[in-house]
């Protein structure tokens, strides 16, 4: 019972500031400024090219969640015609799974912040839940940053990403943007319009993180199919530190919830 009493009030301290800790690293590799802290977001340049070829090269400028530049050169396969587009000055794009990765974080540290150091625990339950509630955000962290959305064609065609460019898109081209675990990617499909005589077997693709060439689709008054798929990535170092620091932080609550389980076992043994 004393060591009980130990661990809830000297141990499970030690390990909630030793997550702060860890969380908070993890926050700041978001590198984005809080309220309070003022100073601008540095901007990191990343190169995004095709291992062997050079179809598609690419800069992207990330500055925490935001793309505010990406200039991209497309060779296109069938006459080697070089395609360059770029975002318009006055745009960026949002990346949403860092921004809510973020949020989770800061969740967690909300969440272990409300028992500061002199909160005393009065029961290994109480311990369980606080755990339980800091997993739920961390895990939903990680996983906004492990799966990108799975978007159907016509919802890629219609987001704002199409109008981010100068020149515009032609009409016959597809971009997306999304995380993938530490990798920034960038997906460039490649259509061409299906002739009313083909359509016969058309079949709608439905929702992917990346679509196959043959994949058909229904836009506007037009119907598709993926002729060429690029994709490009680059790794990004801070979010593969932040997926380390998520890593070890599930890992010091599990086994802080299992030496309070042990003793919980222990109790519900006793003959009294």
């Amino acid at each position: 019972e004393e060591e009980f009493k130990w661990l809830l009030q000297e141990e499970v301290h030690a390990v909630l500031r030793q997550l702060q800790d860890i969380l908070k690293e993890a926050s700041h590799r978001f590198a984005l400024p809080t309220s309070g802290s003022g100073g601008a977001v540095k901007q990191e340049n990343f190169v995004l090219s095709t291992s062997g070829t050079d179809q598609v090269k690419g800069v992207m400028t990330l500055q925490g969640d935001a793309l505010c530049q990406a200039d991209v050169n497309l060779k296109m396969p069938r006459n080697n015609q070089l395609l360059h587009f770029a975002f318009r000055e006055d745009k960026q794009w949002k990346l949403q799974q860092i921004q809510d990765a973020r949020n989770h974080v800061n969740q967690a540290i909300y969440l272990l912040m409300n028992r500061d150091v002199n909160y005393q625990f009065k029961t290994g339950l109480e311990v369980l839940k606080l755990m339980d509630a800091v997993m739920l955000q961390l895990s939903r962290a990680r996983n906004r940053l492990t799966t990108p959305a799975t978007l159907t064609l016509p919802e890629i065609a219609s987001s704002g990403l199409t109008k981010m460019f100068t020149p515009t898109l032609p009409p016959d081209i597809l971009v997306n943007f999304y995380i993938n675990l530490n990798k920034l990617c960038l997906t460039i499909y490649q259509l061409h319009v299906l002739q009313p005589s083909t359509t016969k077997n058309f079949k709608p693709a439905g929702g992917s993180v990346l679509h196959n060439p043959g994949a058909m689709f229904e836009f506007g008054s037009q119907r598709y199919e993926v002729s060429h798929v690029h994709k490009v990535e680059c790794v990004v170092p801070w979010l593969n530190d932040a997926l380390v620091f998520f890593t070890v932080s599930l890992q010091l609550c599990q086994q802080l919830k299992d030496k309070i389980s042990v003793f919980s076992s222990y109790w519900n043994y006793r003959p009294y």
